[in-house]
Order: structure tokens, then sequence, then C-alpha cells
């Protein structure tokens, strides 16, 4: 039940990508995003990674796509759409070598993977492993006070205008 669920969601999520991608309407591609997040929350759920698909909820569904959508809502250039295209060849070269690295580590790397699912919630094991003792607090306070100053600076550019 799990494969048939998966393999539709990883279909939505390619669709997804996709109208990222080529829509020209910016609003529907930030949506878009929205629902590319949303599926692959839905793609951790079924890999039985419910701790990854609760931080892909909160955090890229709940703050960083409100926070793509509320900077469109404020810029006035939505309805000119996409700009016109003058880095596409950079654009893809770039992309092309971004995948020829990411398909070299892919094939270069030895996984190890279980054939079993976890038998319990993995929440809070990693929750413990993250916040109790000899856990990553400090990283996770300064990667929060890096977002907060992130979220101020886009306030600030937008007030500027």
């Amino acid at each position: 039940m799990f494969d048939i669920i998966f393999w539709i969601l990883a279909a939505v999520t390619v669709c997804a990508a996709l109208a990222v991608v080529i829509l020209r309407d910016v609003f529907r591609a930030a949506l878009s995003l929205v629902l590319l997040f949303l599926t692959i929350a839905g793609i951790y759920i079924t890999l039985y990674a419910d701790f990854l698909a609760v931080v892909q909820i909160l955090i890229y569904v709940g703050a960083i796509s409100v926070l793509i959508i509320v900077a469109i809502m404020l810029t006035r250039e939505v309805w000119h759409g996409n700009p016109s295209g003058k880095l596409r060849i950079p654009a893809l070269v770039v992309s092309l070598l971004l995948l020829g690295t990411m398909v070299f580590t892919v094939i270069s790397t030895k996984w190890e993977t279980s054939g079993e699912p976890p038998q319990q919630p993995t929440t809070a094991a990693i929750g413990a492993s993250l916040f109790g003792e000899g856990g990553f607090i400090l990283p996770v306070e300064i990667t929060a006070v890096l977002l907060l100053a992130a979220v101020l600076g886009a306030i600030v550019l937008i007030r500027e205008k």
C-alpha cells in the first residue's frame, strides 16, 4: 500500500517541481512550491521518517512558503511574470553541473539500507539526541537566530521600497 502511495506522491512531486520551473506566473509557481513541499512530507511519511515529515511541514510549508508568498504579494512586479530569460544559458550550465555532481554522488556512495521499517516512532529518539545531554542545542539556537536575522533583513528590504 505504501509503495503505491509513494509512487503517486513521487509523480506529483516531479510535476510540482516542473510547475515551479515552467510557470511564468510567480504566485502560481509559489503555490506549486507549497505542493512540492507537502508531497515531500508525504514521501517522508511513507518512508517512516516521521520527524523529517514534521520538520518539512513546520519549516518549509509553514515558514518558508508563507514568507515567499508574502514577499511575492508585497512585490509590485508580480504581474509582469518571470524575467525575460537572459540567464538561461548560464543557468542551464550550472544546472547540468549540479545534476552531474548529484548523479556522481548517488552512484559512488555505498548506501546502507534496512529492509525493515523502524518499530517505534523516531521523533522522540531524534529529539533526545538533539536536545538531550551532549546534544546539539547550541547549533540549533544559532540557526534560529540566523533565520530570525534573515526574516528581519527581508522585512527591512521590503520596507525601503
